[in-house]
């Protein structure tokens, strides 16, 4: 089963390249019902790790734990929900026949980025684990560059360029825990095997590596101050890619950062992983937050939100204890419903009005009424507005913290995200509300629209309701975080 997980984005990668049909609706046919299979087989992994515990194939060289099966269900959940709006945004909007090998191609790259998602929680052995998140980097550096304009260009250079950068530090990193595993023992290069010999592992070079691992895949997270490129990607970038950027490739990276802090519990003579946690996620949330002040164009307000939510899931990691991290898990899910949601809103604006500039759209809502009230909903939820299922998840790091005595993280904590939801809710008052122009606006693809209900629905209800499986899997993600 988990091995059907990687061979099927690859299979539709070729499939997807067939001269069949016309307009390019071939490949995006095959792309939604592969992504559909994939989010089936998530499930079923996921009821498997959830009532059977971790699960393995091919002589451990896959294996699937909470954590990662709650990863794998958000990848799988917002590739399909990306396929269905990508219909309508890149195929549908896409007329001409000189199109329909970009559209090809647009597709073929869709597949690989995801096989290279799916592939980080799924590869049991960390020095693969780094070759698949540098293949997320690798395929999504080509979507970002897909419109092939000179911005798209040049903010795909900046993208490759910095998280390159990163990818060498992270290297190093994952290089030295091997020598440290090494001299512990024969201890196995996998996150469980990092947990057993942790012990036993010399105290500097266990250090050593996660501060490496931590700036290396920290640049492709975007914690602050090595987030520059994540503005311009999102920019630039079709909105369906920035809804996979954003929602979870983000969260692919940030899942290698917190396999180490169960790590670094476990040995005995580390100093104290919580500080740096919460030190690095206070300073992402903050300079997010302020950031957001000052924007002027709306993707790019979405992705500084990324920026604010890494950080607040670093920050509730930090706090320690089941509590927070249970907190930590709901945000991580949260935030990949959510702000998916956000960038289908994003697109249906750009795709109504034809610009992305705040100044530029007023009266949204009487304009382009399912435009505006999509562009709504996604600012006000992922501003942690109630009832949405970020109020909970920010609602339940807050309890948690000042549970544990953190009085003055969550202080800074509650005053940034204050400042954030201020800012996010008068830029989206700016676009949605005001005096209505009498420019035309332009059809909304109806896949695009299927796409925004479908990505909705959770979004809605687990701000209402938390389902009792979820909920267990949520508790059984939070245990693999240690103390």
């Amino acid at each position: 089963m988990l091995a059907a997980v990687l061979i099927l984005p690859l299979l539709a990668a070729l499939l997807v390249l067939l001269p069949i049909g016309h307009r390019g609706r071939w490949p995006a046919l095959v792309t939604v019902l592969t992504n559909a299979i994939l989010l089936a087989l998530a499930l079923a992994i996921a009821a498997h790790v959830l009532y059977a515990g971790a699960f393995h194939e091919w002589n451990r060289s896959l294996s699937i734990d909470a954590f990662g099966a709650l990863l794998l269900l958000l990848v799988t959940f917002l590739g399909f929900t990306t396929a269905i709006f990508s219909w309508g945004y890149i195929v549908e909007r896409r007329v001409g026949a000189t199109r329909t090998d970009k559209v090809r191609l647009y597709y073929t790259l869709y597949h690989l980025f995801i096989l290279s998602m799916v592939a980080v929680p799924l590869i049991a052995h960390v020095a693969l684990v780094w070759i698949a998140v540098e293949m997320t980097t690798l395929m999504s550096a080509f979507l970002v560059a897909y419109e092939d304009t000179p911005a798209s260009l040049e903010a795909a250079w900046k993208y490759v360029v910095l998280t390159s950068m990163g990818a060498i530090l992270g290297l190093l990193g994952v290089l030295i825990l091997y020598w440290a595993t090494r001299v512990a023992g024969d201890v196995p290069f996998t996150w469980a095997g990092l947990v057993t010999g942790a012990p036993h592992m010399p105290k500097t070079l266990l250090w050593t590596g996660f501060l490496l691992i931590l700036v290396g895949f920290g640049t492709k997270v975007g914690l602050v101050p090595l987030h520059t490129w994540l503005p311009d990607a999102h920019s630039q970038a079709p909105s369906p890619v920035c809804a996979l950027l954003s929602g979870v490739e983000t969260s692919t990276a940030l899942f290698v950062i917190l396999r180490l802090f169960p790590v670094l519990q476990a040995a005995p003579l580390v100093a104290d992983p919580r500080p740096w946690f919460i030190a690095i996620g206070l300073v992402s949330v903050g300079a997010a937050a302020f950031l957001l002040l000052q924007i002027r164009d709306y993707k790019r307000m979405f992705a500084f939100s990324t920026v604010e939510h890494m950080g607040i899931i670093m920050v509730a990691v930090g706090l320690g204890g089941m509590p927070a991290h249970l907190a930590a898990m709901y945000q991580l899910t949260a935030h990949a419903l959510t702000k998916s949601f956000c960038f289908f809103a994003a697109g249906t604006t750009l795709a109504a009005t034809g610009t992305q500039e705040v100044g530029a759209v007023h009266g949204l809502i009487h304009r382009a009424p399912l435009a505006g009230t999509a562009l709504l909903l996604g600012g006000l939820a992922i501003a942690g507005a109630p009832p949405f299922v970020v109020f909970i998840s920010e609602f339940s790091i807050f309890r948690a913290g000042l549970a544990n005595g953190q009085y003055l993280s969550i202080a800074l904590l509650a005053l940034f995200v204050a400042v954030a939801f201020c800012a996010l809710t008068f830029h989206i008052n700016r676009i949605v509300f005001g005096r209505a122009e009498d420019s035309p606006v332009h059809a909304i693809p109806k896949p695009c629209l299927a796409a925004l209900v479908i990505a909705a629905i959770p979004m809605l209800i687990l701000g209402l309701y938390l389902p009792g499986p979820l909920a267990a899997l949520f508790r059984a993600a939070a245990a693999t975080l240690g103390h």
